[in-house]
């Protein structure tokens, strides 16, 4: 099997404890790849280790079978687009005005700007000031500025928090097209059982700053087992070792 991604024993110390230990990502090509755990367990922290946004302690990552090394590092993240913690966005601009300053930060193609507020349902709001988006809208925008060098690998740190049921719905459906519309990999972290279980081929459970369970949602399924129980059984399992 072919990997997008791969994390060996990758690893962040904070100060006399670990905030990620030995995680051994899997994330197969072409796949929506769920990314779980509770608020705090470590999603984030190795989210950024992958991206380069956060020093790692220790340990491999490999993009596209690429180990990423400190004079590769921007060359093999080109690949990849991501939208952590929130959207970056300059709210005093519209919405188009946003994509056309990201599009020349990354080199990409200005014709691909209407078709990416049309695909994000941005249209009709691309003269508005971002400062008057609502959260959901934000959100949109910020995934189509993560989509303007067309990645190979899109990353998504919580794209439905905070979102209500209908911006939550929309956000999901979206990403479930992504795989086959652009034929890349998406990671999808989440705190939320169900949204992974709606979305998402492969699970990795993370607990504690260590992955306990990392598989295919459907052997979950065919075993009569949900990824509710596999989280419980495993997150409980840490807490009695620890």
């Amino acid at each position: 099997m072919e990997y997008a991604i791969q994390t060996k024993n990758l690893t962040k110390k904070d100060g006399n404890g670990y905030r990620v230990k030995n995680i051994n990502l899997a994330v197969p090509k072409g796949c929506i790849y769920g990314f779980l755990g509770p608020n705090g367990a470590g999603k984030s922290t190795t989210l950024k280790m992958i991206l380069g946004l956060v020093k790692k302690s220790s340990g491999e990552i490999y993009i596209q079978g690429k180990k990423i090394t400190a004079s590769n590092l921007y060359e093999v993240l080109g690949t990849t687009g991501s939208l952590i913690e929130g959207p970056a966005y300059y709210e005093n601009l519209t919405g188009q005005e946003n994509l056309e300053v990201f599009a020349k930060y990354k080199h990409a193609n200005m014709n691909e700007i209407k078709n990416l507020l049309e695909l994000m349902q941005l249209l009709d709001a691309k003269d508005k000031k971002v400062k008057h988006y609502s959260l959901g809208m934000k959100q949109r925008l910020g995934i189509a500025i993560a989509l303007l060098n067309h990645p190979k690998i899109l990353i998504l740190d919580e794209p439905t928090n905070g979102l209500d049921p209908y911006g939550i719905h929309q956000i999901r459906e979206f990403i479930k097209t992504l795989p086959q519309r652009y034929q890349m990999t998406v990671i999808v972290s989440s705190h939320l059982l169900h949204e992974i279980e709606q979305m998402a081929d492969y699970v990795g459970i993370i607990h504690h700053g260590q992955l306990v369970y990392q598989g295919e949602i459907a052997c979950l399924k065919q075993q009569e087992h949900s990824l509710e129980d596999v989280f419980l059984a495993m997150t409980q399992s840490e807490q009695g070792g620890m």
